[in-house]
């Protein structure tokens, strides 16, 4: 008994819709890779799903946008507006120039340089002298610049040399002062303890009754 015929028409489960879509994306991809193997065709082919992610597939021997030029050569239609195609005209030029620099790139590296006619092989020889010259310069700056930051660091390293040796005399004086203050109060306990008491010099007390 076959299977019944199935309504085509929006799955509102979303389980099952996910399920059938997934199903029926690689069903499709399939048919897309064995049409594009048997029948030698270009093949091209975008799904988009519900939830904006795209699946897709083309033809090995070609590519989405070389499939895109023919079907714009076919039929006529363009499928982008000319804001578009300034971008690819954009990207284009971008690609070539780059291309033109890893060429000069690897000129000035010494590589390639067979092919370079006498005129080109002169502009390429004062590019490098240049380009030394400037190397040469940078170099130089940066010397001068290390030279003062030396000379910066020396006058600093004197200033706190000398800052330093000052405070050391200070100290030293401090020491030697508090020395002899210390020296002449052990002589005058001496002195004193040599004296009868009678005649040793008492500090003086201050009259409290004066001042009632």
């Amino acid at each position: 008994m076959g299977r019944g015929k199935i309504e085509i028409k929006r799955i509102e489960n979303p389980s099952n819709r996910h399920v059938t879509y997934t199903k029926r994306r690689n069903g499709i991809i399939k048919k897309a890779t064995e049409i594009s193997v048997l029948c030698d065709a270009k093949v091209s082919l975008v799904i988009l799903s519900s939830s904006g992610k795209i699946h897709d597939f083309c033809s090995p021997s070609t590519s989405l946008i070389e499939i895109l030029d023919l079907y714009h050569r076919s039929s006529g239609k363009r499928l982008w507006d000319a804001k578009h195609e300034n971008l690819r005209n954009e990207i284009d030029r971008i690609k070539k120039e780059n291309d033109n620099m890893q060429i000069q790139l690897r000129h000035l590296k010494g590589e390639d340089i067979t092919s370079l006619n006498p005129r080109e092989l002169i502009l390429l020889e004062e590019a490098l002298e240049n380009g030394a010259s400037s190397i040469r310069e940078m170099q130089m700056d940066c010397w001068r610049m290390a030279r003062k930051k030396n000379k910066d660091l020396e006058e600093e390293n004197k200033d706190l040399q000398f800052t330093l040796h000052q405070q050391e005399q200070e100290m030293a004086m401090e020491a030697a002062s508090r020395d002899l203050e210390d020296d002449y109060a052990q002589r005058v306990r001496d002195y004193n303890s040599q004296m009868p008491l009678a005649f040793r010099v008492q500090p003086i007390q201050p009259n409290l009754q004066e001042r009632i």
